[in-house]
Formats: structure tokens, C-alpha cells, sequence
């Protein structure tokens, strides 16, 4: 556990078939999958600019108390998502750090300790921020540092407790507008 942010909450892998990501982990039996086909930012900025805004899909399920997360970007903008795809192709990007409480106090400690924002936006108009962090001379150490406002944490503790018990069905679970919510076996 980090003394500075508590515990590792999730790692984040940027793929590029999401569907084909998510059924794979499930075979080894990480699941139920919970699955946004497409989600955009409400903020955005790149390395500290405004910038376009990326399009993206999003998997989430649980190991345990850990999260994983697939992250597959469905346009062109700026991010550190095609940055990673790029230079090391598919896989783990970034741990991440929730916080409901010390998001700026987060934020400025990386930054004292030399990181710099890669970045970072808001997935909501109520939902909390997020930024990833990378430091010049450690660039395989991206941190997320999370907020969980917004229903973000409770929508965390319920892919967590579906994963509890998860029997192996129902592996992919959408979720999104009440017009794309459904369930696949």
C-alpha cells in the first residue's frame, strides 16, 4: 500500500479490441465484465491544454479488491491512451488511486515530486476528475489519481460485489444511457 495514497485501486490496460480483451479475462475467470461501448469527457485537457475530445470504451471488472480496467479509444484525439498504443502497444498503462476527499492534495504532491500531467478531464458534469501522471525519469509509473464523486464510487462497489460471487455467466454487462443498458450472456 502507498503511505502517501493508500492502496493501489485499479490498473488500467489500453487495448485496442475491447470485446476481444473482455472475453479473455473472463475466461480466466476475472468478471462480470461492466461494459461502456462509448463514452466521451466533459473536460479534457492534454498536457495541460484544452484539447478534442477522446472517444472511448471502457470495461471494468474486479479481481478481488483490485480493478481492472480496458480502455480502447475510438477516435484520433490527443491522449495519453494513443501514446501508450504507439510506443508500447497493448497492455497495463497506469495504477490508479481513488479519493473522495484529496484529489488537488494528490495532484500537488506528484507534481512537487517531479510528475508531470499527461491528462486528465471529467467524465460527467457530476462525476469526479481524473489526471494521469508521469514522471521523466520513471516513464513506465503512470499514476491516475481518481476522484470518486458522482456516483463513481458506488458504481466501483457495485462491479466489485458482482464479482464476489460471479459464476462465470452473463460475462459481458453494458451499461451507459438507459437506451444501451443491457445484459449479454
Amino acid at each position: 500500500m502507498s503511505t502517501t495514497f493508500g492502496p493501489v485501486r485499479q490498473i488500467g490496460y489500453v487495448v485496442r479490441d475491447i470485446e476481444a480483451a473482455m472475453a479473455q479475462w473472463a475466461s480466466i475467470g476475472v468478471g462480470p465484465w461492466f461494459y461502456r461501448k462509448e463514452a466521451t469527457a466533459t473536460e479534457y485537457r492534454y498536457y495541460g491544454k484544452p484539447s478534442a475530445l477522446p472517444v472511448l470504451s471502457f470495461g471494468f471488472a474486479n479481481s478481488g479488491d483490485i480493478q481492472i480496467e480496458l480502455i480502447a479509444q475510438l477516435n484520433d484525439a490527443p491522449s495519453l491512451y494513443l501514446d501508450t498504443l504507439r510506443q508500447h502497444g497493448e497492455g497495463a498503462q497506469h495504477i490508479a488511486y481513488w479519493t473522495m476527499g484529496h484529489y488537488d492534495e494528490y495532484a500537488r504532491t506528484l507534481l512537487n515530486k517531479g510528475y508531470i500531467e499527461g491528462h486528465s478531464g471529467r467524465m460527467g458534469a457530476n462525476r469526479g476528475r481524473y489526471a494521469y501522471f508521469m514522471h521523466p525519469q520513471l516513464p513506465c509509473a503512470m499514476i491516475e489519481i481518481s476522484e470518486s464523486a458522482g456516483g463513481k464510487a458506488e458504481l466501483f462497489e457495485e462491479i466489485r460485489a458482482a464479482s464476489v460471487e460471479w459464476d462465470g455467466k452473463n460475462p459481458i454487462r453494458r451499461i451507459g444511457p438507459p437506451s444501451a443498458v443491457s445484459t449479454e450472456s
